[in-house]
């Protein structure tokens, strides 16, 4: 191999492994560390709520499944929300806190200029899918 095909392989490595060590990064629920404990235990007023959780559905399918997948399963570079991360781990103030503050270093949008209304009913659907 030349020195130039050398070259483009060590950058393929470097991209790949950076790009492997990133979406880790991401799918770890370091956020959840962030999380200030008053917004931790914020309650959800739609919780278990049927009109909520298909309301949330509509909000989901409108600007969430485009990176989280159809069915919430994740894709190549976004994690899934039926993990145990969100659907145990995660409380519905810590989402609520993601959702309004976002991560954008890790590809995530804050949704800050949704009504809080969407914001609850959006995470009463997410944590329906651990029904």
């Amino acid at each position: 191999m030349n020195a130039r095909g050398a070259g483009l392989c060590g950058g393929l490595i470097l991209v790949l492994f950076t790009t492997a060590y990133a979406f880790d990064y991401v799918a770890d629920g370091s956020w959840l560390k962030r999380v200030p404990t008053a917004e931790h235990g914020k309650a959800n007023p739609y919780q278990g709520q049927a009109d909520a959780v298909a309301a949330g559905r509509r909000i989901y399918a409108d600007r969430c499944s485009h990176c989280h997948g159809e069915n919430a399963q994740g894709t190549k570079k976004h994690p899934p929300l039926k993990s145990d991360r969100i659907q145990q781990q995660a409380s519905e103030g810590d989402l609520h806190w993601i959702l309004v503050h976002g991560n954008m270093r890790k590809g995530m949008p804050p949704w800050s200029k949704l009504p809080d209304q969407q914001l609850w009913q959006l995470i009463t659907y997410l944590k329906s899918l651990n029904d």
